[in-house]
């Protein structure tokens, strides 16, 4: 499934405005900006997948929803267009300037940060949405979205709120957490070149102004722009305010940018295979000498898995554990923290030969066999972080207790059960 679920609102000859929504919500989150926009534009919204019924097709990357996206406007005739997207709908429409420029006209960035918070409070999200579903999100949602004062006085929207998160389907949240989790593009900021408006809720706890300003600093053609009484879900809670500052903000920008779309392009001319004439004359060719082998100077030299090491590290063990490890590393230890990045994980952890899911079972397993229970906690954070669920990790330690024995297993059994207490219990 290469496509997103949409709905389209305004005239068909219009400038196309794309609009993106929140983790948890649907193309529903933009219902007060619809009749004062698709005025002037024709409208597109999408649904993240599992999301308001939406196909449960899970995108594994930023990059991935906003392929899915392209393909979609693809399928409906749009070549360039402006967009507006909240939070990870925000993500999608930064990654599309950043890899797809030249169908962007404009840009809105809403609730929206160069990093989402950090890899394992996402990752950790995960965990908790796989233990328990998707209430504990739900009932989460009034407060991450909301002012005290507006959930408050708005019961029945909050109840809305609380239903589209309940509604999601769990494996395409975990998968768009993630998704968050992976973004990063804090050094890539530069390089967006469209005009940008980016937006932030002057009491969002999530991606409040400072993650606003981080944006506006870092690309070129940026203003910002802070809503007074709006907290994450800023088009909802305050949605006069937003939709003034999006009508000046692509009434402005497209002027400046769509006088220079390119026309359709002109449809590849086939190459046609011309037959030799009679007269043609067919020289013999000499067989090619040997191939001389390149000098050893010349053989391009096999990459370093170090960065790969400590990517796949960090996403397996969590930046707090890694931070810890690699902080304490001195002029004794370095060489072999630098070991243990390089070849464990820059090798074998990132091997094709088994998904990290396996491989988590099998550490787990060779953690136990060999004694090693100090690191059993880390890598029960690490297994449940890579999808398995608190019951596959207690039948892999029963699994020990038939091999490695009782005394190893019960040891086993008492440090996963408290980091599986700490990982699957939703925060407060």
């Amino acid at each position: 499934m290469n496509t997103l679920q949409y709905r389209v609102d305004g005239p068909a000859d219009a400038p196309v405005l794309v609009m993106g929504p929140s983790l948890g919500t649907t193309w529903h989150m933009w219902d007060r900006q619809i009749p004062e926009l698709a005025g002037t534009w024709r409208i597109v919204r999408f649904d993240l997948p599992g999301h308001g019924g939406a196909p449960a097709h899970p995108a594994v990357s930023v990059s991935e929803l906003a392929d899915r996206l392209i393909a979609t406007l693809d399928e409906l005739g749009v070549q360039r267009f402006g967009y507006a997207g909240s939070a990870i709908g925000a993500a999608v429409g930064a990654d599309l300037a950043l890899r797809h420029p030249q169908r962007l006209a404009s840009l809105a960035l809403i609730a929206a940060s160069a990093r989402f918070g950090t890899a394992d409070e996402f990752r950790q999200r995960g965990v908790v949405v796989r233990s328990n579903g998707m209430d504990p999100m739900a009932r989460s949602a009034p407060e991450r979205w909301f002012t005290p004062a507006y959930a408050a006085a708005q019961p029945a929207i909050v109840e809305w709120a609380v239903q589209m998160v309940r509604t999601t389907d769990p494996g395409c949240y975990i998968a768009a957490c993630e998704a968050l989790a992976a973004f990063d593009i804090r050094a890539d900021l530069a390089r967006i070149g469209v005009p940008t408006l980016v937006l932030a809720g002057a009491e969002d706890r999530v991606t409040g102004p400072g993650d606003a300003r981080t944006l506006v600093a870092g690309i070129p053609d940026a203003r910002l722009a802070v809503v007074p009484g709006a907290a994450h879900l800023a088009p909802v809670e305050q949605p006069a305010a937003v939709t003034d500052l999006l009508v000046d903000h692509f009434s402005t920008a497209w002027h400046e940018t769509l006088t220079a779309i390119p026309g359709p392009a002109a449809p590849p001319v086939a190459a046609v295979a011309v037959p030799p004439s009679p007269q043609t004359l067919h020289v013999p060719v000499p067989m090619a000498a040997e191939p001389v082998p390149a000098p050893a100077s010349e053989i391009p030299a096999r990459p370093d898995p170090y960065e790969q090491g400590m990517k796949l590290r960090r996403e397996v063990l969590g930046d707090a554990r890694v931070d810890a490890e690699t902080a304490d590393a001195d002029g004794f230890t370095g060489d072999f923290q630098e070991l243990a990045t390089r070849y464990a994980w820059g090798e074998v952890w990132a091997r094709d030969g088994l998904d990290r899911r396996t491989r988590a079972v099998v550490a787990l397993a060779a953690l136990v066999a060999g004694g090693h229970l100090d690191e059993v906690a880390a890598h029960t954070r690490a297994a449940l972080r890579a999808g398995l669920t608190p019951d596959e990790i207690k039948e892999v330690l029963l699994q020990t207790s038939v091999y490695c024995g009782l005394p190893a297993a019960g040891a086993a059994f008492r440090a996963a059960a408290g980091v599986i207490r700490e990982e699957t219990t939703p925060q407060p």
